[in-house]
């Protein structure tokens, strides 16, 4: 059931400030347009500036640049964003899976080594030589296949399945559906146009503090490491290909696709459906616009969109050129026609 914070309560546990009334309480979230008088809202947009001042709720998390209306409730911080998210959490229970411990149906290996506080959900697969550090929530239906290592604080949601040989780290979230570690995509052909399958031997290494989204696939490395950098976080229906290197920090949004042996640095942003080929490499701090394709190694920090990428003020210019294509080849024409009357 949700809670009731008064908003001196809620300036000191999200350590914001506050104007406003100190005594007055809030039970409940919304959008600004849609919040009532018991309800926190904030506005992280400029955007969004006039459904703020319209606004019933009755507090606002705003920036300290973001100009007040008199007789209105604010928390004041670096990132209201940040901060309505902490509300939100201190007011909304959270709900918890029922099952406790390890379920009596759960498949566990004897030579499985399991941490302290370790739950293990229905039907859940732990085969030999895993090791699962503290306080670790498998949920229903996991695999997790032979010498896997898992840190600690560690969450799998129903249906993930983990390969052979993965090393994951500790604070590690995989969300429904992921698979890490399936095979990767190689093949040979003979003489006769035969595809021969290669063997992927390597794994997977995911380091601390990553999030996988539902139905993203990690394929392992051909014979190294695929490796997830610390913090980086994907999207759902992501694909990693074998031999990828992901940096920190990394942001890989839906429906995009990293070929085999790209290699990105810290804090690389990539759109929706954006791809990079395999072999390439990324430098630190770049960011890939929704549908970007990147064909080539990107050297220089900056934006970039396009397919293949280029500079996102160059794409942009290029964009505004497309538009005007009709006109332009009637003007064409209409300079062909008089110099043909010229003739």
């Amino acid at each position: 059931m949700a809670k009731s914070f008064s908003l001196k309560e809620l300036a000191d546990l999200t350590q914001s400030t506050l104007i406003g009334d100190p005594t007055f309480s809030v039970k409940g979230i919304d959008t600004l347009e849609s919040a009532s008088a018991c309800d926190a809202s904030f506005l992280a947009n400029p955007r969004y500036l006039e459904a703020m001042r319209a606004s019933k709720a009755g507090v606002i998390c705003i920036g300290s640049q973001t100009e007040q209306t008199p007789g209105k409730n604010y928390l004041i911080s670096d990132d209201p964003s940040r901060t309505f998210q902490k509300i939100a959490e201190l007011l909304l229970a959270s709900v918890q899976s029922g099952f406790e411990g390890i379920h009596s149906t759960a498949v566990i290996h004897e030579s499985a080594i399991l941490g302290d506080n370790v739950t293990i959900g229905p039907y859940a697969v732990i085969d030999k030589n895993v090791r699962i550090g503290a306080n670790t929530h498998i949920h229903a239906h996991v695999t997790i296949g032979p010498a896997v290592q898992i840190g600690s604080n560690c969450t799998f949601y129903p249906n993930v399945t983990i390969r052979e040989l993965s090393i994951i780290g500790n604070r590690v979230i995989i969300q429904p559906g992921a698979v890490i570690g399936s095979c990767g995509y190689g093949y040979t052909m003979d003489a006769k146009g035969h595809h021969r399958k290669l063997e992927q031997i390597g794994n997977v290494i995911i380091e601390d503090d990553v999030e996988i989204g539902a139905n993203t696939t990690i394929d392992r490395a051909r014979f190294k490491s695929t490796r997830i950098g610390r913090g980086t976080k994907l999207d759902n229906l992501v694909q990693i290909g074998h031999n990828v290197n992901l940096g920190e920090d990394n942001l890989i949004i839906s429906q995009s696709g990293v070929a085999g042996s790209a290699k990105t640095g810290r804090h690389v942003f990539m759109g929706g459906q954006g791809g990079i080929v395999g072999h390439v490499n990324i430098t630190d701090n770049v960011q890939i616009a929704t549908r970007g394709g990147v064909s080539k190694d990107i050297k220089e920090s900056g934006i970039y969109g396009g397919g293949p990428v280029m500079p996102m003020k160059e794409f942009n210019t290029m964009q505004v050129h497309q538009r005007k294509l009709s006109s332009y080849v009637k003007r064409i024409k209409e300079l062909e026609l008089r110099l043909e009357s010229k003739d």
